[in-house]
């Protein structure tokens, strides 16, 4: 049994891509802030407003809990956009049978879907948002890369894509991975 983890930044279509995979191929899906959400009673946007230790703490706790079980096929976990500042869920990656799958936008493209939102996200209620989403998309996506190259997983360049050809293009690797 494997876990397909897609990660990277807030918006890249994760759980859409996810889900479509999931039609496209019969995976179980995850949705770890579906998950926070279920097994805390609060959306993760409300945990990290309460304290960012809370909020990791929950993120983890569901992450670990959707690494467990008994599954016979592969299972493709949605990752939140900040799991790679999580260093105890990272760990969980790190040493788990995980294939890690960065969908990489440009940071201008993150900015401008985080914009289109009603309210920026709680991160980004600082004196310039944008330059700080900019150093934390910088930040994160080298992070992603060397989590990527650690765990043998591949990135996706998601910059213009649909999240259907996304989840095609995963697909196709899976399946000629599955053949070798």
């Amino acid at each position: 049994m494997s876990i397909l983890l897609l990660c990277g930044p807030k918006h890249v279509g994760k759980t859409s891509v996810a889900y479509i995979l999931s039609a496209l191929c019969n995976w179980e899906v995850i949705d770890l802030d579906e998950l926070v959400t279920s097994q805390t009673g609060k959306s993760p946007r409300v945990l990290y407003q309460e304290g960012l230790a809370l909020f990791r703490k929950a993120e983890y706790k569901a992450l670990a809990s959707s690494l467990v079980g008994q599954r016979s096929a592969l299972c493709i976990v949605a990752a939140g956009g900040g799991l790679i500042d999580n260093e105890a869920a990272i760990r969980l990656v790190d040493s788990d049978n995980v294939i890690v799958v960065y969908f990489a936008v440009s940071a201008d493209t993150a900015w401008e879907r985080i914009r289109a939102e009603k309210s920026l996200p709680p991160f980004l209620n600082t004196e310039t948002p944008e330059a700080t989403h900019r150093a934390l998309h910088e930040r994160r996506a080298a992070a992603y890369h060397d989590l990527v190259q650690r765990k043998h997983g591949w990135v996706i360049q998601a910059e213009d894509k649909s999240s259907y050809t996304i989840a095609k293009e995963i697909a196709s690797i899976m399946k000629s991975i599955n053949h070798e």
